[in-house]
C-alpha cells in the first residue's frame, strides 16, 4: 500500500455466476437500480459519466475507466467535486454457485477519516446486493451497516 493513501477494502458475497455480477456492475440499466446511471462510451480510458441517484442533488460526475477486464475486474476513477479523484477497483471471483466482490477504494489522503465513506459504500453494495436477489434496496435515512450494528 502506498504510505500516502487510505485504503478502504470490503467483500461481499453473492449469489449468483460472476457474468451476473458483472452486468449488474457495468449495465447502466442495472446499475440505476442501486448506484445510479450513467452515459458515455465504455472502454478503457474512456470517460463516462455516472449520475449517483441515492444521493440528493447529486450532479452527473465523470468516472474515467482505468481498467476492463470483463467479467473479472473493473477499475474507475471517480471525480467527485471539490475532493481528489478516487480510485476505486472491484474484482469478481467465482466462488461455487456465486461470487465474491472484492471492492477497494484508493484515496490520495494518508489520515483520511473512512468512517462516513465506508458507509456510504456499505450502503451502496447492500443495495448491490437486494438488487441482485430482487429484493427491495435500502433507503439511507434508516440504513445502518452491518459493521456498525449494535
Amino acid at each position: 500500500m502506498d504510505k500516502n493513501e487510505t485504503r478502504l477494502e470490503l467483500r461481499r458475497e453473492f449469489p449468483g455466476p460472476v457474468e451476473d455480477v458483472w452486468s449488474a456492475l457495468t449495465d447502466s440499466e442495472r446499475t440505476a437500480r442501486w448506484l445510479g446511471t450513467w452515459t458515455g462510451e465504455t472502454g478503457v480510458g474512456n470517460t463516462i459519466m455516472l449520475l449517483m441517484t441515492a444521493e440528493e442533488g447529486a450532479e452527473p460526475a465523470p468516472a474515467v475507466i482505468r481498467e476492463c477486464d470483463p467479467p473479472k475486474r473493473l477499475a474507475i476513477d471517480l471525480a467527485t467535486p471539490g475532493e481528489p479523484i478516487w480510485h476505486v477497483e472491484l474484482t469478481l471471483t467465482p466462488q461455487g454457485s456465486g461470487t465474491v466482490l472484492d471492492f477497494v477504494h484508493r484515496m490520495p489522503e494518508p489520515e483520511w477519516d473512512t468512517s462516513d465513506i465506508a458507509k456510504g459504500w456499505h450502503f451502496y453494495l447492500d443495495r448491490l446486493g437486494a438488487s441482485l436477489a430482487g429484493e427491495p434496496v435500502p433507503g439511507w435515512d434508516t440504513y445502518t451497516p452491518p459493521t456498525l450494528e449494535a
